[in-house]
């Protein structure tokens, strides 16, 4: 009896194989165990890791002016924030101290309109005052109102002294009266002298040093003696 036909018999399977596998390019070979890579293999791989250290530079520079840029946004950041509360901080106290001396400030005016307009009302008053219009009949009554005007107007005076010192002599500034003080002390010590009140001078200046090497030079002698 004849046996089946089999159609594998006749295949190269060592042929199907090799052709039905991709072309492996020269550098798969070289991976293969027991051969050592060629020259030309390791210059590729050569070129191929400085092509990877190339690109690694380049994105490390690129990093870095990216954390350069981060770092001075940062920075900016913090001047605004810190600027801001400041600026904040200066200018609410510049208002509260300004709003506060503009209204003493025209509060004084106002003051100093009233009186301005008290002491020129006694003026007026004092000036009406005319002793020659009096008749025997009215005097004693036209001394006694101008008496009165009088003593208003002194009244008026002494408030107005007390409220503005400048109408008492007194300096509009204080502070400044005060630092002219040490000016007038040192001019009064610079002005010119005699040559004997100049070595008075100097000798009260100069005696504590001199009592003080004085004592110093007995301490030191002191010393020698005892050895």
């Amino acid at each position: 009896m004849a046996t089946e036909y089999d159609a594998t018999e006749f295949v190269d399977t060592d042929f199907q194989q090799h052709k039905a596998a991709p072309y492996a390019p020269a550098s798969a070979s070289a991976a293969s165990p027991g051969r050592a890579p060629t020259r030309e293999e390791v210059d590729a791989r050569v070129a191929e890791a400085q092509q990877k250290l190339a690109e690694l530079r380049r994105l490390q520079e690129e990093l870095e002016r990216e954390r350069a840029a981060l770092e001075e946004l940062r920075r900016r950041q913090n001047e605004l924030r810190t600027g801001r509360q400041e600026m904040l901080q200066h200018l609410t106290r510049g208002l509260g101290l300004l709003e506060e001396a503009e209204f003493n400030a025209r509060r004084d005016a106002e003051q100093m309109a009233k009186t301005i307009a008290d002491l020129r009302a006694a003026l007026t008053k004092v000036e009406a005052i005319n002793e020659e219009s009096w008749s025997r009949d009215n005097y004693n009554v036209e001394l006694t109102r101008a008496l009165t005007v009088l003593e208003n107007a002194r009244m008026e005076w002494n408030a107005a002294r007390l409220k503005f010192p400048v109408l008492s002599g007194a300096p509009s500034n204080p502070g400044a009266a005060a630092a002219s003080e040490p000016s007038a002390m040192l001019t009064g010590v610079l002005e010119p002298r005699s040559y004997r009140e100049l070595c008075k001078l100097g000798l009260a200046l100069t005696w504590p040093l001199v009592a003080l090497g004085f004592l110093a030079l007995a301490v030191f002698v002191g010393i020698l003696l005892s050895r």
